[in-house]
């Protein structure tokens, strides 16, 4: 898994029809420092997640075979939404913080 950032929503009307339903979010990738990254990856949300919240993205087979075995053709999943980060013993990031 990785953390992302959501920057942003996807619309797509015309798609697969095992993504009927699907939610798609723009995220920006989060590094070990809590900097956003120059890369970006489009992924379907099963948390309900919101714009400026970081999450947890699950990619590969683990996005494709989410709920019951179905397999949709997907890259990414958001699977979490992140309260709190800490590395070395120090507080990286705070859900609660960041909306003072």
């Amino acid at each position: 898994m990785q953390i992302a950032k959501v920057r942003g929503t996807i619309v797509s009307t015309q798609k697969d029809p095992s993504l009927q339903g699907t939610k798609f979010l723009f995220l920006q990738m989060i590094d070990d420092q809590g900097q956003l990254q120059p890369n970006y990856e489009v992924a379907a949300d099963v948390v309900g997640a919101g714009v400026d919240e970081w999450v947890l993205v699950s990619r590969g087979s683990a996005a494709r075979q989410f709920q019951g075995g179905e397999h949709r053709p997907l890259d990414a999943l958001v699977v979490g939404i992140i309260d709190t980060v800490s590395v070395d013993n120090s507080l990286l990031y705070s859900k609660k913080d960041s909306y003072r």
